[in-house]
């Protein structure tokens, strides 16, 4: 766990920073753990890291450019050594994955000291905010976990959240589900409709606003939803035609001139095929980027055992990665990787 101490340190070097810098992953998780922070704050600026699982010196051009006086890193699985030398700011770093060994960086994780302490990114943001329940709620929901305060949450919003112990059942069956969503597909699109959607966020109150239209804000992101749905519910629909119940690999790779939705995609067929292999992908620029999802086996030491010799990387969660390979060793490492499930 991250202790009440250490919480309490993070405030504080929140309240002490005049100009932050938040980079956070691509996900609700990510996403919601910005939003908690930057709306406690009051201020600061934000910046989705999309280019991969690895924070690097890609980003090291904006952090210059905007000059904080301290970034904070928020659910980014791997930074780089590098990044942290050239950045040459102070920087905090709150996750929940696999622990890295850095020099010179504020690393809070609760599975440090405990490594099956893998609670969100968003759920110790909202412990450091302590406000907004139901946005750390869309980033715990949408990385596969329930809240500890589920009980809470489906007394507050009973018309939107049910008893379950399987959070697929939310994400995919209920109201609340739809507001994952709406987080997920804020961070779709152009640079424009994702700085556009986000600052819209910022305004949000209560999720009703979204789900029920109440507010102009509200009405903006649910048009957004909508328009982005329907092409998610192509995709979702072609890759269900992929499967084959006599199979245990389920491989669905979609063009890059689509928006990427492969972390959705592979959740949701996850939730209808639990006992699946599922690779999920786009090609791109002579690479293969895709989600990978196992709930037999945990997946880490497994892809990377399958990417030896191979150029690329992958990594995350114990049933949920994502992960890179070059085009050309792709079906390689697929092959190896079907050997290793099975063993």
């Amino acid at each position: 766990m991250i202790t009440q101490k250490e919480i309490e340190e993070i405030r504080e070097l929140l309240k002490k920073s005049k100009s932050p810098l938040f980079l956070y992953d691509d996900d609700p998780d990510g996403l919601s753990s910005y939003l908690l922070l930057r709306k406690y704050l009051g201020r600061g600026k934000g910046i989705v890291v999309k280019s991969s699982p690895a924070l690097d010196l890609t980003y090291l051009k904006k952090v210059k450019e905007l000059n904080p006086d301290r970034i904070f890193i928020l659910d980014k699985p791997i930074v780089t050594q590098e990044f942290v030398d050239e950045a040459q700011i102070p920087i905090v770093w709150i996750d929940h994955h696999e622990p890295l060994k850095l020099e010179g960086i504020k690393y809070f994780n609760p599975r440090l000291k405990d490594d099956h302490d893998s609670r969100c990114t968003s759920y110790w943001c909202n412990e450091v905010a302590k406000e907004n329940d139901w946005i750390s709620a869309a980033g715990i929901f949408g990385d596969w976990f329930l809240p500890d305060n589920f009980e809470e949450l489906i007394r507050k919003y009973p018309d939107l959240l049910f008893k379950t112990k399987n959070p697929g059942d939310i994400l995919f069956n209920s109201e609340f589900g739809k507001l994952v969503k709406v987080f997920s597909f804020a961070l779709k699109g152009s640079t424009t409709q994702i700085r556009d959607s986000i600052s819209v966020l910022l305004k949000i109150e209560t999720p009703y606003e979204i789900l029920n239209q109440l507010t102009p804000s509200g009405r903006f992101l649910y048009k957004r939803f909508e328009r982005v749905n329907k092409e998610y519910i192509n995709l979702l629909e072609q890759a269900r035609k992929k499967y084959d119940s006599k199979k245990k690999t389920l491989v669905f790779l979609y063009p890059s001139n689509k928006t990427s939705h492969t972390g959705l995609l592979s959740n949701e067929l996850t939730h209808a095929y639990p006992d699946t292999l599922l690779i999920i992908g786009r090609e791109k620029k002579g690479e293969v980027r895709m989600s990978i999802r196992y709930t037999k086996k945990k997946l880490p030491p497994l892809i990377n055992k399958a990417l030896e010799g191979l150029t690329g990387y992958g990594g995350g969660h114990d049933y949920a990665c994502g992960g890179n390979v070059k085009s050309e060793d792709f079906e390689i490492f697929i092959e190896r990787l079907e050997k290793l499930i099975q063993k």
